[in-house]
């Protein structure tokens, strides 16, 4: 039997993703919650339907509902097949519940995901103005697949090269793309990814020895200008 909570003017939201961080933000509203002797909550949001979850995710919310269980959390919310932005569905939910405090993990936002995305911080302050906001630090190598192989990302061009093109690190009149390059760790030359966005989507290619390996998945739009 859930303990009836002293305090109903103040409720806390728990927003989690997968990981092994999901654990320790749960923990942190517990602790909260606990201490003001409010409701919590907790609420994760896939684009995913949940019959398509694998079997790492269906893991994590296995997990994590047992979690809830233990704590006597007072929901656990599933928003699945979610196609709305991630913000729209935290601000609905904490109407809902009438949430006043709000707990998110934090990763140290690359520049990759500033020129994408912009501030996931940002967003939910403007979409919710009325709760406070507790940012957890997290560890960012369960986030970043890409920690461990490449070295921080670095603004870069693509420009055309005769029939091929090439990363650069300054912006010349033959400039195809602007983007984030990542280096490989360990190598004395340019290898590596180049990211960038084109037509609203983003595109990835291989860089070896500062060339992209395979023309093709460059998008149209951005042609090789031929040397005469």
């Amino acid at each position: 039997m859930k303990h009836t909570k002293g305090r109903m003017d103040e409720s806390i939201l728990v927003c989690v993703y997968y990981g092994p961080n999901g654990e320790r933000l749960i923990r942190r509203g517990h602790k909260m919650a606990t201490i003001m002797d409010c409701p919590l909550y907790i609420l994760t949001v896939d684009p995913l339907p949940y019959d398509a979850f694998d079997a790492e995710k269906s893991g994590y919310i296995e997990q994590w509902q047992n979690l809830a269980e233990e704590l006597e959390v007072e929901e656990f919310i599933i928003h699945d097949n979610e196609k709305r932005p991630s913000p729209k569905v935290i601000k609905e939910v904490a109407h809902k519940h009438n949430i006043t405090q709000i707990i998110i993990g934090q990763t140290a936002q690359s520049r990759w995901e500033e020129i994408t995305k912009g501030s996931f911080m940002n967003v939910l302050l403007r979409e919710i103005p009325f709760v406070d906001f507790h940012v957890v630090s997290v560890d960012r190598s369960v986030k970043d697949e890409e920690d461990g192989i490449f070295e921080k990302g670095v603004r870069a061009y693509l420009v055309a090269d005769g029939d091929d093109y090439k990363v650069s690190f300054t912006c010349a009149k033959n400039m195809c793309q602007e983007g984030i390059f990542f280096k490989e760790i360990g190598t004395d030359f340019d290898n590596g990814i180049f990211k960038f966005m084109h037509n609203n989507k983003m595109h990835q290619v291989h860089i070896q020895e500062n060339l992209v390996t395979d023309n093709s998945q460059v998008p149209d739009g951005c042609s090789v200008k031929i040397k005469q």
